[in-house]
C-alpha cells in the first residue's frame, strides 16, 4: 500500500521535466496511443475497468515484461484512482480499476523496467 501511495504522490508532484518523448498520434498494433517510456514503446489500451500497457522495442517488436512493474493514475472528473500494473502475458502490464474507465479519462503511467530504468507518460 505504501508503494502505491508513493507512486501516486510521485505522479501528482512530478513536473514536465519527467515527461517522455511523445509519438504524437502514433497508434500501436492494438489501436491504442503509443509513447516512449523508460526506453521502450508503450501502448495504452483500456477496456471496461482494465488498463493494459503493451510494451515494444524501437522496431515495434514485443518486449518481455518479466521483471517490469508499473502503475496508472486514472483521473475522470474529480475522481482519481491509482491502478497497480503487473506483468501479464508476454509483453503487457495489466491492472483493474474499481470502475469502468470512460473515454475522457486522463491516464498517467509510470513504468519500471527489469533493468531498473523508470519513466512516465501521460495519455
Amino acid at each position: 500500500m505504501k508503494l502505491v501511495l508513493l507512486l501516486a504522490a510521485a505522479l501528482l508532484w512530478s513536473g514536465s521535466a519527467l515527461a517522455q518523448h511523445k509519438h504524437g498520434d502514433t497508434k500501436g498494433p492494438n489501436g491504442g496511443p503509443m509513447q516512449d517510456v523508460a526506453g521502450v514503446h508503450v501502448e495504452l489500451v483500456t477496456a471496461g475497468a482494465t488498463v493494459t500497457l503493451n510494451v515494444f522495442d524501437e522496431a515495434n517488436k514485443p518486449v518481455s515484461t518479466k521483471g517490469f512493474s508499473g502503475s496508472a493514475l486514472v483521473v475522470t472528473g474529480a475522481n482519481r484512482e491509482t491502478v497497480v500494473l503487473a506483468p501479464s502475458g508476454e509483453n503487457a502490464l495489466k491492472g483493474d480499476a474499481k470502475a469502468t474507465i470512460g473515454s475522457g479519462a486522463a491516464i498517467t503511467v509510470i513504468v519500471k523496467t527489469a533493468a531498473g530504468k523508470s519513466g512516465q507518460a501521460r495519455y
